[in-house]
């Protein structure tokens, strides 16, 4: 009699590591963030991020998820420093929670960040964020102004006002808007758009400084960019910088409703990949298709029609 094989995996070494005083075990490779949410306390889990996402390679742009390592010179950010045996780790010292409040200050003072959700709300309350004390809002730059910025060459602000990255929606396509009055250049589109998704590489930071900005290659307009649509940046954008045009819609009419929302799970059937999709239903109507990060065969990632594709199901 035969017997097929076991496939047990790949074996890793466990390693042991103090995270406020607190002996944790997790296998060798794990990330700072990865121990904490697997093995640490709630609070130690509700570690913020910004720019991390558990479908990405880890980014280190927002800097939010710094924790204190024993020996270390600096401030580590927990989403990509990978865990050592006798690690100590501080995860809410003061000069942890001085560190995430100034970043989410900066962010908030530069950045509309109302629809970032309601994690980063509390966040912000938690910490103690005060953005207004950098002074109201600079006016809002007029369309195509920050895309036309020599990067580096912008004028010396007088410190009465707060620079910010306001700027008028750019709505160029019927399936979704780009919102970079809300961008903080997380760069997590940038890597769905390209080597850890969608392989299309049709968005990416340009310019340098404050006037650095998510673009197009040379600038062109979407529709004649290389992108396919697949909206996997709405996906994972943080922020509501990136975002369908029926929630766009929705939301200048006042008629958004995340309180009333339901989520089913089904099964795409465009094709025969097995795809899982999560119907985001408001008042009856789908407003929005995603996957869940930890689906085997998608891992939160969609093509146009799995995302967009939806329309039909409610043409009655």
């Amino acid at each position: 009699m035969t017997t097929a094989p076991v496939m047990l995996g790949e074996i890793k070494r466990v390693v042991t590591l103090t995270v406020d005083g607190r002996e944790v075990r997790v296998p060798e490779g794990s990330t700072i963030l990865q121990a904490m949410k697997a093995e640490g306390t709630p609070e130690q889990a509700d570690t913020p991020t910004l720019c991390w996402a558990p479908n990405l390679t880890p980014i280190n742009a927002c800097r939010v998820c710094v924790v204190e390592v024993e020996g270390s010179r600096v401030l580590v950010p927990s989403c990509a420093r990978t865990v050592e045996d006798g690690m100590q780790v501080r995860t809410d010292s003061e000069k942890v929670r001085h560190s995430r409040r100034m970043v989410l200050e900066l962010l908030a003072s530069s950045v509309d960040m109302s629809q970032a959700g309601a994690d980063v709300a509390r966040w912000m309350q938690d910490y103690g964020v005060d953005a207004d004390r950098y002074g109201p809002p600079a006016p809002p730059a007029a369309a195509g102004e920050r895309d036309r910025r020599h990067a580096g060459h912008h004028h010396a602000p007088d410190g009465s006002h707060a620079e910010t990255v306001a700027q008028p929606v750019k709505v160029d396509n019927d399936l979704y808007v780009r919102d970079y009055s809300r961008c903080i250049l997380c760069y997590k589109c940038v890597k769905a758009c390209g080597t850890d998704a969608q392989f299309t590489f049709a968005i990416s930071a340009a310019g340098r400084g404050f006037d650095a900005r998510i673009a197009t290659e040379f600038d062109a307009e979407l529709p004649d960019s290389a992108c396919v649509y697949c909206g996997n940046c709405i996906g994972v954008c943080p922020t509501g910088a990136l975002k369908s045009v029926r929630e766009h819609e929705l939301r200048e009419a006042d008629d958004w409703h995340p309180e009333e929302e339901t989520v089913t799970t089904t099964i795409c059937s465009f094709c025969g990949v097995g795809c899982n999709l999560e119907l985001h239903v408001q008042q009856g109507s789908i407003v929005n298709v995603t996957s869940p990060a930890d689906h085997s065969v998608t891992h939160g990632h969609l093509c146009v029609k799995g995302r967009f594709g939806f329309q039909h199901v409610q043409n009655l």
